[in-house]
């Protein structure tokens, strides 16, 4: 009997190194900085610290043009003082410059208040990353996770093992789910399933990320040309502005005048036409990229509809043959 357990006890040692090494070790990296510069809260927090801080900075300045006056005023008057006034007033000017410098070193030191409260603010969002690493290590069998913007030295990493995206999205969807009702509770949990599956799906995942960074870039560039746009018709209206106001002003001068509005209104009415006509054109043409976008964004959708079918067609088919 006991040989029996001793035998089973081995070949589970065995089959679990086996199975270790032909699943090989698995390496994720994180890089904090970027998760904390996508948080909400952590921004909001960050720019209010930063109000604060050039207040401090303010202070910090208005000392020292109090601590220049003195100066300028004793450099001024030295030579009307006695040995003992001036020795005074030295006295006085050092200690309102140590004063000055330890009210810096309490603001912008290693443990001054900036230091402090930038701690203080990153902590619940690093443990609240911190679990989600831990879930994610769990649920998708990593090895190693290391912190990209931590003292590690990374020479090199690859982006496809970066799960900065990842964590981001777990820490956001339990913000959004204290959010929303059970309909859209399970919308979004069905949204987060399909993300899930793509992140488990090496090539899907990095044909994901190519297509998000294709749309970023088509979206600055359409929010480019609306701009430029924009500015064109607010030159265009402006321009329309001032000529009917010149026209109003040269209607009370004298006959050559009048005629030469007649002239000058004739060519700008020309250009007012064209502008026109060239910012109907734009408008076309914006219009189309518009619909272009759709018709890629539907093209995505359908084919993201159909790799998940086949996920789930193979899916189904691993699990009939175990």
């Amino acid at each position: 009997m006991r040989k029996q357990i001793l035998f089973l006890f081995l070949a589970t040692i065995v089959g679990n190194t086996i199975y270790s090494q032909s699943r090989g070790t698995r390496v994720g990296y994180i890089d904090m900085e970027y998760i904390l510069q996508n948080v909400p809260n952590y921004t909001e927090a960050t720019s209010q610290l930063e109000i604060k801080a050039q207040k401090w900075k303010q202070e910090i300045e208005a000392k020292k043009i109090e601590i220049n006056k003195v100066k300028d005023a004793l450099n001024a008057e030295k030579v009307l003082l006695t040995k003992a006034l001036i020795e005074e007033r030295e006295t006085e000017i050092k200690f309102l410059e140590t004063q000055m410098l330890d009210y810096q070193q309490k603001r912008f030191g290693t443990n001054g208040d900036l230091m402090i409260q930038k701690s203080q603010m990153a902590k619940p969002i690093q443990d609240q990353v911190f679990t989600a690493v831990q879930d994610i290590a769990e649920a998708k069998k990593y090895d190693f996770i290391f912190d990209k913007s931590s003292n590690l030295t990374m020479l090199f990493a690859a982006n496809r093992f970066d799960i900065s995206d990842q964590v981001l999205r777990v820490i956001n969807r339990a913000d959004k789910r204290e959010q929303l009702t059970k309909k859209q509770l399970e919308a979004q949990e069905a949204k987060d399933n399909k993300e899930d599956a793509i992140d488990d799906n090496e090539f899907l995942s990095e044909r994901q990320k190519a297509l998000d960074e294709k749309k970023a870039a088509r979206d600055k560039a359409l929010e480019e040309r609306r701009a430029a746009q924009e500015l064109k018709k607010k030159e265009y209206e402006d321009r329309k502005a001032q000529i009917l106001a010149d026209r109003e002003d040269k209607k009370n001068g004298t006959v050559s005048a009048n005629t030469t509005t007649t002239s000058t209104s004739a060519e700008d009415t020309t250009k007012l036409s064209d502008e026109a006509a060239q910012q109907k054109l734009d408008e076309a043409k914006a219009q189309k990229l518009e619909e272009r976008k759709k018709i890629l964004e539907d093209r995505k959708k359908a084919l993201e509809e159909r790799r998940m079918k086949i996920l789930q067609e193979r899916d189904s088919i691993k699990k009939s043959r175990e």
